[in-house]
């Protein structure tokens, strides 16, 4: 899950053009008569980690029970899969069905690679939390449907918080502070670990405040970074940073911060629920004192905005099997499939409504309540090269924390922005 969870987050790379193959429903693949789709075979590529031999399993048996046709699973590394499925789109027999990075998605869809899903948006979608189902529209129509999403969480250390004499966890932002500076005042931990560059943490917080990284000029996309809604997020990750001895120019994996807060001596850290396990790995013993709690907003009705990081699920625009991997979607989105599938891997689900499923998974339950007022990275098929190291928005982080105003910071940064922006899809 860890290598899944990380590639979806962040695309690496440029797309390359798609070429529609042509081929809608009406063109090819059997149609369903009295004995289904028998003898049709729909290829279905998802990534590792993303879906449990089970899951795979029982959806298949649903589908080849309804359809008569059988389904074939082909799992994929996240390691150059936008070349591999940019490729596969582009030939006669691309996979019907595959799972893509919800900020990858407006690419493929520019592109002409993904089959348009307005069909079963209205038949299947229509309680798919807006939150998740953004990434899935390009242009005002539904290219893919939602799968599922994961986001972060404060990850604490009960033992410190305890020692320090904190006895529950914050509500609200100011609170979340004030417990991190009794830590600071009342123990010898590190209150939190918040290196320089955990930038989807910041750019959850751009979320919070209603900001866009981006802003058009005229036909084109340009940095939003001077934005002052953006300079906000960034003086809150400055404030806390403040509390953090963690380095101004390193990211969250540089070193892994799970492993820093192994040493139990970091009342907390903002990550993955699955970078507990690396907290888990690295010294079994701190398991007892592992605790998860929602990141605190501006008040304690609304958390604090977080990035979405997930999947959607695309139909090629090439299949010749459309209908067929439509009612496949039907299948493995049903509630049924979906609460099952966010139950096994504690990922947040494509419905409000589904996650009762993530009972009994502390890490899921703290990440849920954040979902709604969620988002991604500007939903562009022109910001994959902004990501491509060194990252002009970790840059304007670092800047910002070594002394440079928020202002200042983004102007250090703006040319090569706005180049990496204008760069041909």
């Amino acid at each position: 899950m860890k290598r899944k969870l990380i590639a979806a987050i962040g695309i690496a790379g440029m797309m390359v053009s798609v070429a529609a193959c042509g081929g809608d429903s009406d063109d090819g693949g059997k149609k369903a008569g009295a004995d289904g789709y028998a003898g049709e075979t729909l290829t279905v590529w998802v990534m590792d980690g993303s879906s449990p031999d089970q899951w795979q399993k029982d959806v298949a048996a649903e589908f080849e029970s309804k359809t008569k046709a059988k389904v074939k699973f082909e799992v994929q590394t996240w390691n150059g899969i936008q070349q591999k499925l940019t490729t596969a789109l582009s030939e006669e027999n691309p996979p019907d069905v595959f799972e893509i990075g919800n900020t990858q998605t407006p690419a493929y869809a520019k592109t002409g690679g993904l089959a348009d899903l307005a069909d079963l948006k209205s038949t299947l979608g229509q309680d798919w939390s807006e939150s998740l189902n953004e990434s899935a529209v390009f242009d005002g129509k539904q290219y893919a449907a939602p799968w599922f999403v994961v986001n972060r969480v404060v990850v604490y250390n009960k033992k410190v918080w305890a020692d320090a004499g904190i006895k529950d966890t914050p509500k609200t932002r100011d609170e979340f502070y004030d417990d991190l500076k009794t830590i600071g005042e009342k123990t010898d931990a590190e209150p939190i670990y918040l290196p320089g560059q955990n930038w989807y943490h910041f750019v959850g917080l751009a979320i919070g405040e209603g900001a866009e990284l981006v802003k058009k000029d005229g036909d084109k996309h340009v940095s939003n970074l001077a934005d002052p809604k953006v300079a906000a997020a960034m003086e809150t990750y400055q404030k806390f940073q403040s509390l953090s001895k963690a380095p101004k120019d390193k990211d969250e994996a540089t070193p892994q911060q799970g492993e820093v807060f192994a040493k139990g001596n970091v009342g907390a850290f903002i990550g993955m629920g699955w970078e507990a396990g690396i907290a888990i790995e690295a010294n079994p013993a701190i398991e007892k004192d592992l605790g998860y709690f929602t990141i605190p907003g501006e008040t304690a009705d609304k958390p604090e905005g977080v990035f979405l990081g997930g999947s959607n699920l695309a139909v090629a625009a090439g299949s010749k099997k459309q209908d067929l991997a439509k009612e496949f979607l039907k299948i493995a989105l049903s509630d049924k499939n979906e609460g099952a599938l966010a139950k096994a891997n504690g990922v947040i689900p494509n419905k409000d409504a589904l996650q009762s499923n993530l009972k009994g998974n502390a890490a899921a339950e703290a990440a849920a309540p954040a979902a709604a007022g969620g988002g991604t990275t500007p939903l562009i098929p022109e910001w994959a090269a902004v990501e491509n190291p060194p990252n002009p928005v970790k840059t304007y982080m670092t800047a910002v924390l070594n002394g440079k105003s928020p202002a200042e910071a983004a102007e250090q940064v703006e040319e090569e922005f706005n180049k990496r922006l204008s760069q041909e899809q």
